[in-house]
């Protein structure tokens, strides 16, 4: 019997807003990214293993980092 399981994270953009980036120092929008991480079987996804992570990216250099609570309530 053969059997296909593993873990998938996928990415969602939430919005993005206009902000100064803390890396490059430039006024760029900044992207807030939602992730999540199921489980899957057959790659079908089943039931999320983790809670939802945010992230926020810097258009002009690529940075990414976590999202504080506050910046995910402005976007």
């Amino acid at each position: 019997m053969l059997l296909i399981f593993g873990l998938r994270s996928k990415d969602r953009i939430i919005g993005s807003r206009l902000g100064r980036c803390e890396v490059c120092g430039a006024a760029a929008a900044q992207t807030l990214v939602r992730r999540t991480t199921k489980f899957s079987l057959f790659f079908v996804p089943l039931f999320p293993v983790r809670a939802a992570r945010y992230f926020v990216t810097c258009t002009n250099c690529g940075r990414v980092r976590n999202a504080a609570a506050d910046e995910m309530v402005a976007a």
